[in-house]
């Protein structure tokens, strides 16, 4: 429940504030730490880890 709270009040402050631009950076780090969480524990790992 607190979860869904958070990320309403985020949104709202986003819309409320219009900054916009918060949008694509949030999705952008989530999107590069679903990556290193994922690829840790494949064998793909030494060849992801020299990008970061």
């Amino acid at each position: 429940m607190a979860r869904q709270s958070l990320v309403k009040e985020f949104f709202l402050f986003i819309m409320h504030e219009k900054k916009w631009w918060l949008v694509p950076l949030i999705l952008v780090l989530l999107i590069v730490g679903a990556l290193m969480l994922f690829a840790s524990s494949s064998p793909l790992a030494p060849f992801i880890y020299p990008l970061f």
